[in-house]
């Protein structure tokens, strides 16, 4: 009896299964990449792609499990976190941890979920599932005026600087010391003028927003970060909008700070030329899970075929357009 399978011909007069496409062919016959994690094949038939289940979708992924207890070295730990915007799964039992005194990038294609995980860092996102630590304590169950004692931990860069347009810079950097510490004005200034020297823009301080360079603007954002000393340092994509010049003197300055400061720095992008300059710990994002993470020179030499063909900027590989 013949198998339905093989009942078209192929070209010849015998056929053995094992010159069929598998699954990491796509139609076109484009052969497909080692490594996967023990994918099984599945017949493809000529103009058909089979659809991949639920764990072939993740076989990229290499990250093991978060720790079941305690943040030995780790500022920020995810541990099995979900999170969902409707139907929208944006992170899938995410486990990351954030090292201490490291400067860490987390990287990834756009729109998998980078600034949402500085949203449940610093607790103005939930997850649906899971938990987050700072320093060992759960985000998510804190009281109120924990959470925003946790909260003095963070000092955070936004894309474009985040100024207020109504300050001068002066009053920008110095509005989280008058929020919530009960410094004097005198020492004030000196905190603020000394984290304006620090990021090159003593000086300045009677200037407006719509005064200032991107790259002001983005240096201005670092100094407000500062002014409480935080123990974290999140920089949501600090290369937005600059050119290659300014992005590579702003790398510089997050290392010279850093170098001066210590504690752990999270820098979000997708940049891998800053990733190359500055970071010292990497986590690949994708899908919502970590695909890799380790210190940057063991990635930037990774087997993974997703995290070679990522770092590299190579339109071939296993991330698409899609």
């Amino acid at each position: 009896m013949t198998d339905e399978r093989w009942e078209y011909d192929p070209g010849g007069p015998e056929h053995d299964p094992a010159d069929e496409p598998t699954r990491e062919q796509d139609a076109a016959g484009e052969p497909g990449y080692e490594g996967d994690g023990g994918a099984q094949s599945a017949t493809v038939h000529e103009g058909e792609r089979v659809p991949m289940d639920e764990d072939d979708e993740y076989r990229w992924h290499q990250e093991a499990p978060a720790r079941a207890e305690g943040t030995e070295g780790d500022a920020v730990e995810f541990i099995d976190v979900k999170k969902s915007f409707g139907r929208n799964a944006v992170l899938n039992g995410l486990n990351l941890g954030i090292p201490n005194e490291q400067i860490s990038m987390i990287l990834g294609p756009s729109g998998t979920g980078k600034s949402v995980c500085i949203k449940h860092m610093v607790g103005l996102l939930y997850p649906d599932e899971g938990d987050v630590l700072v320093h060992g304590e759960s985000v998510p169950n804190m009281k109120d005026d924990d959470l925003f004692d946790m909260r003095k931990k963070f000092g955070v860069l936004f894309q474009d600087g985040a100024l207020f347009g109504s300050m001068n810079l002066y009053d920008n950097v110095a509005f989280p010391l008058r929020q919530h510490t009960d410094k004097g004005e005198d020492e004030i200034g000196d905190i603020v003028n000394r984290r304006l020297k620090e990021v090159g823009l003593a000086g300045a301080g009677d200037k407006m927003p719509n005064e200032l360079s991107g790259g002001m603007r983005k240096r201005a954002g670092f100094a407000r970060a500062l002014v409480l000393d935080p123990q974290i340092v999140l920089f949501d994509e600090p290369d937005s909008g600059l050119d290659p010049v300014r992005t590579a003197l702003l790398c510089e300055l997050i290392k010279e700070i850093h170098e001066e400061n210590g504690g752990a720095y999270v820098v979000i992008t997708h940049d891998i030329m800053s990733a190359r300059r500055v970071a010292e710990y990497i986590a690949i994002l994708w899908k919502g899970r970590i695909v890799e993470s380790g210190p940057a020179e063991e990635l930037f030499n990774s087997d993974n075929q997703f995290v070679r063909q990522f770092l590299s900027g190579e339109a071939r590989g296993p991330l698409g357009m899609e």
